[in-house]
Parts: C-alpha cells; structure tokens; sequence
C-alpha cells in the first residue's frame, strides 16, 4: 500500500483521468476528496467505495469561497494533506480571432487561476505537515500546437511554468510539485470534443477514434485507467527526488513533429470520411 496513512485532494475526481486517479490512490490505501462542479456525478462516483476512504465536495476551482470550501472539506475528512491532483479543467475550440474574450476569460480563470487557488490555500497545511506531492495535469497540447485550440494550449502551456515555480519556492518545506502531459484518453471532454467532428464525417466514433489514434507510435488512444500508476509514482515516496518535472504520457506524440502529427490524423480522418461516403 504505498500511499498508506496519505490523505489527497483531487479536482475534477468525478469522471475521467481525475477518476481514475482517485480510484488509484484509494486502491492504495488513500483517503480521497474528489471536487467538481455536478453534485451528482460526485455522488454517483464516491457511492463505488467505501464512506471512510472517499468524499465528495461539489465547487468550482475558479472560485476563491468554492476552494476554500473544498480544503475545509479534505481537512475535515482526513485531517491533512498530503497529496494534491489539480486536474479540473476546460477545453474549448477556437483560434485568436475567433475567440470571444469572455471565453479565453474563462478558459484562463479554470486552467491557470484554479491550479493557482488550490495550491495557494492547500500550501500552507502542506507545509505545516512536513511536505508532500503536488501533481498538476497538464496535456501534450502544453508543448504541442493543436489546430484551433488557442485558449487550451496556451493555459495548458502556463501549467508547466506555474509547475516549475511551485517546484522551486516550495522544495524547501519538502514539497514536490510535478506535471502530467496525457495525451488522447478516452474521456468525457475527449467524446465531447470529436463525437460531433466525427459525426459530421459520417464517422462510427469507434471508428474515428481508432483513426485518430494511429498516427502516434502506439497506434491508439489510451483509456483512463491506464494513466493511474504514474499518478501514485508521483504521489509516492517512490518519486521523492521528483520535482519541477514534466511527464509526458502521449503514446510518443511529443516525439513527432507537431504540424506532420496533425496532418497526419486530419488526412487520415477525412480519407476514411471519404471512403465511407463512397461506400453508401
């Protein structure tokens, strides 16, 4: 049980990566308070484990009452923290021009400013405990351009210097501070960023998400459950000389040049649109 006796906060712990990674640190002996803005999703996800291992609080990391709520809550429950997952995230579609300020407003104040109130209102416990693992959920879209994905990439790529600077004000109170770049995971943002592209095609979505993975490496998109372990590395004493990193879990996309990846999957994607046109 390597995370005995650890207690963990996990934003956006209601579906996806941030599930998963809830479900991998309870099944390794954590306490775990996941948050999200739908209450019922929440309930619907902690009703899976046991009442004493995993806590539901619903809020919003872009707000400051909300946040602090959700540190009451995991204080409350387990008494510390030692562990802190800022996975809650938006994603949004859309190039500069195209882009109404308001939504790259929204865009900044979910991915940099929520990352920014939880560790500022975490730290102070963290520190007051000895320490402890900070792991914050960046995406490959941090280091990668990804066609109409301004606000997305651009929050994602402060996610990695907000990481560094953690990393280094803090490593003296033995706090380490590290990112997570996924790349394509069969998610609820993923269904919903290219159920509708695909449909639009005249694509099967198992289909194109077969497509859509078979330019990296790996030749597939990964399911969530498969990213787990290297959240309790890095939660872990396993991980204790961790810090100021980025962990790049793609399938090898980093490893390809940004403009011949995309090109690769948008021609590969519209072929097989076009061969299913033909074929009806």
């Amino acid at each position: 049980m390597r995370l005995e006796g650890k207690v963990a906060l996990v934003t956006g712990g209601g579906t996806g990566i941030g599930a998963a990674v809830a479900e991998g640190f309870v099944a390794e002996g954590a306490k775990v308070c996941i948050t999200g803005r739908r209450q019922a999703v929440l309930e619907e996800y902690t009703a899976k484990f046991p009442r004493d291992k995993m806590i539901a609080c619903a809020g919003d990391v872009s707000k400051i009452e909300d946040v602090k709520r959700m540190i009451d809550t995991v204080l409350g429950f387990g008494g510390k923290i030692d562990i802190v997952v800022n996975n809650a995230a938006a994603e949004l579609h859309g190039s500069v021009i195209d882009l109404d300020p308001a939504q790259w407003q929204q865009m900044l104040d979910t991915n940099l400013t929520g990352p920014f109130l939880v560790c500022k209102y975490a730290l102070p416990h963290m520190i007051k405990g000895g320490g402890g693992s900070i792991i914050n959920v960046a995406s490959i879209a941090a280091i990668l351009a990804v066609p109409d994905m301004a606000a997305y990439c651009t929050t994602k790529a402060g996610l990695l210097g907000f990481t560094r600077q953690v990393a280094y004000d803090y490593g003296v109170h033995k706090i380490r501070c590290n990112a997570v770049l996924p790349g394509a995971f069969r998610t609820e943002m993923f269904e919903g960023s290219f159920k509708g592209f695909a449909e639009s095609l005249g694509l099967e979505f198992e289909e194109f998400v077969k497509i859509w993975g078979s330019p990296a490496p790996l030749k597939r998109v990964a399911k969530t459950e498969e990213i787990k372990g290297l959240f309790v590395f890095l939660a872990s004493d396993e991980s204790s000389y961790a810090t100021a990193s980025e962990f790049t879990y793609d399938a090898g996309v980093h490893n390809i040049d940004a403009a011949a990846f995309n090109a690769q999957n948008f021609v590969a994607v519209l072929a097989a649109a076009r061969a299913a046109a033909a074929a009806k």
